[in-house]
């Protein structure tokens, strides 16, 4: 049988891995090609932990044994083989390859499967994780830079040498920035970002000049300082242009995407909602009265975009926040890395520049 210790070659390939931890050690870290299947539920761990301290481990094995028995024991060996034939170059899982899945291991082999296992678990791989992602930042970086709507994340996301980091972290940055989906466990964001350096040979990357966290998670250290010291290349498109971005992403895309997950009533008001709470996520450095002003506006805008389908209205509040509130932030933050900015382009002379 395969032996799983070649890590990055596992985290490289998107090898399946069937982690048989139970799902709030999944949700608190895995790997972008696992597939969570426990061996035992939450409860189930629980009760096993706790009978572990008290009475030591062969206690805490037997009351294993008599939580999953029977049915239960059935339908989890199911759904191992079920995986197993589904992606026979797979791997079994659990937190530091000891006795999960060993017993996942055995009990499949009775059911006339044999199934590898990686050697040192989910641990082992979160170590090559890192260590891949502390090797692969010393490549040169060059950072996108440009003020909200220029268009950084189409670029980097388009490019063999980009990483789209905005896309790994399901948030597009900014106070507007959530998506549908919900952001990942720190732990499984760097365990994504790691999968995403080792997948492209490049001898260097192309990344957005982001701040310390995007949305809840925060970049790792060793990428962080970095992209300090990098080199930054600013896309300066005209403000028509930005404001064109910025409506099919925050208007019709999202306005799309919340009808096409909850149905067009309540994605209506999901989409509303997701407006609003942008804004008020920034009414204090707005100030309480430009908030309420801007509110206001938004308000008339999506009265407007309900009965006409136009989003138009919406520049009334977006133009002005663009230009009192994110672009003087980001101005203000770039003039802190005037000495790192070696070339400054619309979109697409960005894009050249970068191929040369």
């Amino acid at each position: 049988m395969k032996d799983g210790t070649d890590y990055r070659a596992i985290l490289a390939t998107d090898t399946p891995v069937i982690d048989v931890r139970a799902p709030i050690e999944f949700t608190q870290g895995a790997m972008p090609a696992a597939i969570n299947l426990p061996l035992m539920d939450d409860e189930e761990r629980a009760a096993v932990g706790t009978c572990y301290k008290r009475q030591g481990p062969e206690a805490a094995l037997a009351l294993g044994h008599q939580l999953v028995c029977g049915e239960v024991r059935e339908q989890r060996i199911n759904a191992w083989r079920e995986a197993a034939q589904a992606h026979p170059q797979g791997y079994l899982c659990c937190a530091r390859g000891g006795q999960r899945s060993h017993i996942a291991q055995a009990w499949l082999k009775e059911a006339g499967i044999d199934y590898p296992l990686i050697a040192g678990g989910y641990k082992a791989l979160r170590q090559a994780a890192i260590q891949a992602t502390e090797e692969e930042v010393q490549k040169p970086i060059i950072l996108i830079g440009g003020c909200t709507g220029s268009g950084k994340t189409l670029l980097v996301s388009a490019r063999p040498d980009g990483i789209d980091l905005e896309g790994l972290a399901r948030h597009r940055g900014s106070s507007f920035g959530r998506t549908l989906r919900a952001q990942l466990s720190q732990a499984s964001f760097e365990n994504h970002l790691a999968v995403a350096l080792l997948k492209k040979e490049t001898p260097r990357w192309v990344l957005e000049d982001e701040g310390r966290t995007i949305g809840s998670n925060h970049l790792p250290a060793c990428l962080r300082e970095r992209m300090a010291d990098s080199p930054v290349a600013v896309i300066e498109d005209p403000f028509e242009i930005r404001l064109e971005r910025l409506r099919e992403e925050y208007f019709l895309r999202m306005h799309h995407d919340f009808s096409a997950a909850y149905g067009d009533e309540t994605g209506w008001q999901e989409y509303a909602d997701y407006l609003h709470q942008g804004l008020f996520a920034i009414r204090r450095r707005l100030g309480l009265q430009r908030f309420a002003q801007f509110t206001a506006l938004l308000d008339d805008a999506l009265e407007t975009q309900r009965r006409t389908g136009s989003t138009e209205a919406h520049f009334s509040w977006l133009a002005p926040l663009l230009n009192e509130y994110y672009d003087p932030m980001y101005r203000y933050q770039l003039e802190k890395k005037a000495e790192k900015i070696v070339f400054r382009g619309t979109f697409e002379e960005i894009a050249q520049w970068l191929n040369h």
